[in-house]
């Protein structure tokens, strides 16, 4: 099980936002794709930020209560979001997992680019389809 790979397992393909996209737009993107957060990248598809469900409705509450504008996701992103790698270990990303509250990693290359997602259904499946193959 040790050689499980998240590329083996992750989504790829992944839905992404820009910084400069409306708030209201990535809450649609979110519902679409039914994710509870999203991948934020630069010009050069590189992971730059995460959003999720509850910063989005942190914001949303707070522009509604004050009846401001549409706030951007760059307003609320994570700018240091936990990203993995195509190579990690599915089993050492589990572990991590249950050390922190991220339900969904964005996947990166070696240039930070975004090349998938790993969520935690995902690994859960993994381990459970694995179980005694090792």
């Amino acid at each position: 099980m040790s050689s499980l790979l998240v590329k083996d397992v992750m989504a790829k393909h992944p839905p992404a936002i820009s910084g400069g996209t409306s708030l209201s737009d990535a809450v649609d993107t979110l519902l679409r794709h039914r994710l509870s957060g999203l991948p934020v990248i630069n010009d050069q598809e590189q992971v730059v930020g995460f959003v999720s469900e509850q910063d989005c409705l942190r914001s949303m509450l707070v522009s509604s209560y004050h009846a401001e504008g549409d706030p951007k996701v760059e307003d609320v992103m994570h700018a240091e979001p936990l990203t993995v790698s195509l190579d990690g270990s599915v089993v050492d990303i589990a572990e991590q997992m249950i050390k922190q509250k991220p339900k969904i990693y964005p996947v990166v290359d070696e240039r930070r680019r975004l090349v998938g997602l790993l969520m935690r259904s995902q690994v859960l499946t993994a381990l459970k389809n694995n179980r005694g193959n090792s």
